[in-house]
């Protein structure tokens, strides 16, 4: 007799005690029907281990044992649960006829409802399908070893495989958790399985283009199980292993889940191991990429990561040997992931001493400038990346590599004068900038390359919202620009190029509009800079008035000899000053542009814009008349606030060096202290610097406070400087 609890079913055999309500979409998939002979009258399930009494009452043999001990634990004599009548003996008779019936049943009834999940999966079926197919795939799995060779045969794993490109997340996480028990080992529930069912599915995740939070759940399902079989796997599995790890490992959370796995260490000892057991150039190829995503993506500390029992990391001194060696001997496929390795190295500043350092003890520096002539673009834009990292920390090295090496600083200034915009050139133009500004021997050979004239126009079509104004780069490319231009303006008093080309480009001018490039800090704060420098030549550069001479009558009667009115001076300078002949800030109206800077909320540019201001109050210019400019630009107060805020010790010694160049104009001294709070605050700040600062701020500020001491206003709300 057919039995109507189990008929609904859908999982027969393999579903003890699991049965789910949303299961009726297998319910007609039996081949056979279920009967009442296949179910214990205990469990309610189909029995595995059926077994029959003396009263030929049969059984699951777990179920019953466990029955018979009850009763004895409660001191009454042992019945069949069924007719409650006492049994002489608990020998208990294998019922082998029985259970090779029901194997065989659900033998047929697993292919039929085997063949109906991978129509559901091949067909991309409703999200609640996919997921009751996966489900009864699970099911099958955790019952038998046997089971999962079923699996397995019938070609399911590229299948479930598909299902993480799945819209919905739910199936994509059924479908990996699928994935791990498909390949589970019984005994140590680790990922391993059969060759076949590990080369299978590390394949097929291999080809797979999967979203950022698939990799993860990839990496947290099976990246132990990848990482094993890279490890110990034949060639071919490796391979299919290395290529699922290369997609996997290219988004953050998934490469730290690849590391707190373990991969490292492998990864490293495939890359160095040469002989019979190395890896194909083409699987070190995809190695080598693993560890660039690695690097570049997880924002791990590789200082503590050890390779193996000796400690060392990654970025110990003898494995960035090897690195640099397999870079130099490999092709560029394989150098640009390693440089791209060292890239990422050298972001970190955790590792980028060390980096440096075994940089320096190669003697690897001439090779690594030469990749700059690469005709490969990833070989070439990661050199000059890695380049422009080592750069705060081996400027002048580089500096002095590229004037000695034949051609490298030409291709580096032909990249940046392609196309604008890109990253490469953003890259390149960096690295030019990072150079030491005042190297003046570069300098000169930049003129002669013609840098400069390049870089200028580039500079204004991007100002002038130029084709690439929209391009991600675009920020650091223009950064890149105003620091090289800025460089020729550290030469002026030694280079006569240098001058001309500054007068002839108006680059004074350029500098005082890219003051205005709000946002842009780095470029707000460079374009002081170079106006400090271009207004300290003003006042060797000014002109003069040529005199008449007197004349004979003039010579003798002083009346005749009257100086002559000549209007149009500079107030500052003394002289006739431009902005494009003398770079004079009051002639090209800076003055009110750099005292807006002083409220930045960007320390380094207040520092640029304080120094360039000074300039007007500095030796060899009326420093009495510079003081009123400053007084009629409104600068007096922000510089006040500067010397009372004390953001940094270098702007506190530029803002009380400002304040005792102010103090000496009594007329501006005596305005300042007509406001109690404010002669207070600069007097006691004075007294401050004098008192904790470094010598040469105590030696300026005691000359401030000596002015202060003059003003009989400042001396009443402040008396102890005396």
């Amino acid at each position: 007799m057919m039995s109507d609890q189990m008929s609904g079913s859908w999982d027969g055999t393999y579903d003890h005690g699991s049965k789910s309500d949303d299961s009726h979409h297998f319910e007609r998939l039996y081949a056979e029907p279920m009967y009442d002979a296949f179910v214990c009258p205990l469990t309610k399930q189909v029995m595995r281990d059926p077994v029959t009494l003396e009263n030929g009452q049969t059984f699951e043999r777990e179920a019953i044992e466990k029955w018979f001990k009850e009763c004895k634990e409660s001191g009454k004599k042992p019945v069949c649960p069924l007719t409650l009548k006492e049994l002489r003996s608990t020998d208990l008779n294998p019922s082998i006829a029985l259970r090779n019936t029901i194997e065989e049943w659900a033998a047929r009834n697993e292919a039929a409802q085997l063949d109906v999940a991978r129509r559901l999966l091949s067909q991309g079926g409703a999200e609640n399908d996919i997921l009751q197919a996966l489900k009864y795939i699970q099911q099958i799995c955790q019952n038998s070893r046997s089971s999962k060779h079923t699996i397995r045969n019938a070609h399911l794993i590229p299948m479930i495989v598909d299902m993480l490109k799945n819209s919905s997340r739910t199936v994509r996480c059924k479908a990996l958790e699928t994935l791990h028990i498909v390949a589970e080992d019984d005994d140590d529930n680790k990922v391993t399985g059969p060759p076949e069912t590990k080369l299978s599915m590390a394949s097929y995740l291999g080809e797979l283009v999967l979203s950022n939070d698939v990799k993860v759940l990839v990496a947290r399902s099976v990246g132990s199980s990848l990482i094993n079989v890279m490890r110990s796997g034949n060639m071919q599995s490796r391979e299919a292993a290395l290529k699922a790890l290369n997609q996997i490992s290219s988004c953050e959370a998934s490469s730290r889940l690849l590391l707190e796995a373990g991969i490292l260490p492998s990864l490293v000892k495939d890359l160095f191991t040469v002989g019979n057991n190395q890896l194909p150039m083409r699987l070190k190829e995809v190695s080598a990429t693993i560890l660039a995503n690695l690097v570049n993506n997880s924002g791990y500390d590789f200082e503590t990561i050890p390779l193996g029992p000796d400690n060392q990391t990654l970025v110990s001194e003898h494995v960035v040997h090897n690195l640099l060696h397999l870079i130099s001997n490999t092709g560029p496929a394989i150098g640009s992931k390693l440089l791209q390795v060292l890239v990422g190295l050298t972001t970190s500043p955790t590792t980028v001493l060390d980096v440096v350092s075994s940089i320096k003890s190669s003697g690897a520096t001439i090779s690594l400038i030469q990749f700059i002539e690469a005709p490969q673009l990833d070989l070439r834009m990661a050199s000059i990346k890695l380049l422009q990292n080592l750069s705060p920390h081996m400027g002048q090295e580089l500096a002095d590599s590229l004037r000695g090496t034949a051609g490298q600083l030409g291709s580096l200034i032909r990249v940046v004068s392609e196309d604008m915009g890109t990253e490469e050139q953003a890259a390149a133009i960096g690295l030019l900038a990072d150079l030491p500004e005042r190297d003046l021997g570069l300098t000169r050979l930049m003129l002669d390359e013609g840098v400069f004239h390049m870089v200028i126009p580039r500079i204004r079509k991007i100002r002038q919202g130029g084709d690439i104004r929209g391009s991600r780069f675009v920020t650091p490319y223009l950064e890149g620009l105003t620091r090289v231009l800025s460089r020729v303006t550290f030469a002026l008093a030694d280079e006569s190029a240098a001058l001309a080309l500054c007068r002839e480009e108006n680059v004074a001018a350029l500098f005082i509009e890219l003051l205005q490039a709000n946002g842009l800090d780095k470029i707000q704060m460079v374009s002081a800079m170079a106006l400090e420098n271009l207004s300290q030549e003003s006042k060797n550069l000014t002109r003069f008035p040529e005199l008449a001479s007197p004349g004979f009558c003039g010579s003798f009667f002083h009346c005749f000899s009257k100086p002559p009115v000549i209007t149009g001076l500079c107030c500052v300078h003394g002289g006739t000053c431009s902005i494009k002949e003398t770079f004079c800030l009051l002639e090209g109206q800076a003055v009110g542009k750099l005292v807006s800077l002083l409220d930045h909320r960007n320390e380094n540019v207040v520092e640029a814009s304080l120094a360039a201001l000074s300039t007007l109050i500095d030796d060899g210019v009326d420093i009495e008349r510079g003081v009123t400019v400053l007084w009629d630009a409104e600068a007096i107060k922000p510089i006040i606030d500067v010397l009372l805020e004390k953001r940094t010790e270098n702007l506190r010694r530029r803002a009380v060096w400002a304040m005792e160049r102010i103090l000496r104009t009594e007329d501006i001294a005596y305005e300042i202290s007509g406001d109690q709070n404010v002669s207070a605050n600069v007097s006691m700040a004075l007294v401050d610097a004098f008192r904790n600062s470094d010598y040469r701020t105590r030696q300026i500020a005691e000359r401030a406070l000596k002015h202060i001491d003059k003003i009989p206003k400042f001396s009443e709300v402040f008396p102890n400087t005396r």
